[in-house]
């Protein structure tokens, strides 16, 4: 297993320790708090390093079992960094809003997909035989239902990990996840709630160094561990030799031997 070398000090340059003000913090996250600092609390790196490194085997594990990750954040300062990650992976993510049922309700949302995708068809049809109004507000509605669904097109099933970032926005996504059964990964700040969270890092969630460096570290995991897959061998064409066409022949030719043998044979005695 080949996750990436991560240090302390990779943490404390992106400013990973710099949770909330203590009066906005959530006393469910006292586990993970090391001190605080001009009213700041101080999260604990030593533990965000060893539970980052535990997160990042998952998403190995997950990516070597032919498994798919959903990327989660519809804040500002996360939805382009998830976004673009998942592009380059060949994963998925959500970075505007989360629609309820997503998961829940995967049978409307794949109806609102294949809605999106014909508004896309038929805007780049040659013989749309649409008036400028109607396209309009096709384009309209292809571009709302994009901005929610993009990341998700070409999704066939419900997703086997889930990672977000900042789970006071996510609220949904999680509760979701949860009754499927389906693992999170999620960025814990001084001020999160790691109920229900099966691989918690805690951590800025805020500072786009912070979200940098964990996508960073994400999508680095998901390469190795695509390299690691074995490519498929290719399917050996047989050749049958002659024996084996012989024993391929059908009953009637075989039938069709043995009289032409017997006749041959009697046809011989016949002329001695």
């Amino acid at each position: 297993m080949k996750i990436p070398n991560i240090t302390i000090q990779q943490l404390l340059e992106a400013g990973v320790h710099l949770g909330h003000k203590t009066l906005r913090w959530n006393p469910k996250m006292k586990k993970y708090i090391f001190g605080k600092r001009d009213s700041i609390h101080i999260i604990d790196l030593t533990q965000t390093l060893e539970l980052t490194k535990v997160a990042l085997e998952q998403v190995y594990n997950t990516i070597t079992n032919n498994g798919k990750i959903l990327f989660v954040s519809t804040k500002k300062q996360a939805s382009e960094a998830i976004a673009e990650v998942a592009k380059e992976t060949d994963q998925y993510f959500v970075n505007y809003r989360w629609l309820g049922g997503m998961l829940t309700n995967w049978g409307t949302i794949s109806g609102s997909i294949k809605k999106m995708k014909k508004y896309e068809a038929d805007l780049v049809s040659e013989n749309r035989g649409f008036t400028k109004k109607e396209l309009l507000k096709m384009s309209v509605k292809k571009d709302k239902l994009e901005r929610s669904l993009g990341g998700i097109a070409e999704m066939k099933k419900t997703p086997d990990l889930v990672f977000i970032i900042d789970t006071n926005y996510e609220s949904l996504a999680i509760a979701e996840s949860v009754k499927l059964g389906i693992p999170i990964i999620a960025i814990l700040d001084s001020n999160s709630n790691p109920d229900n969270i099966d691989y918690p890092i805690p951590g800025n969630d805020d500072a786009r160094r912070s979200i940098d460096l964990y996508c960073n570290l994400i999508k680095e995991t998901i390469i190795n561990a695509k390299s690691s897959i074995p490519a498929p061998e290719p399917k050996k064409v047989s050749v049958p030799d002659t024996k084996d066409a012989v024993q391929g022949k059908t009953v009637q030719e075989k039938d069709r031997e043995k009289l032409d043998q017997k006749f041959s044979k009697d046809k011989k005695g016949t002329l001695n």
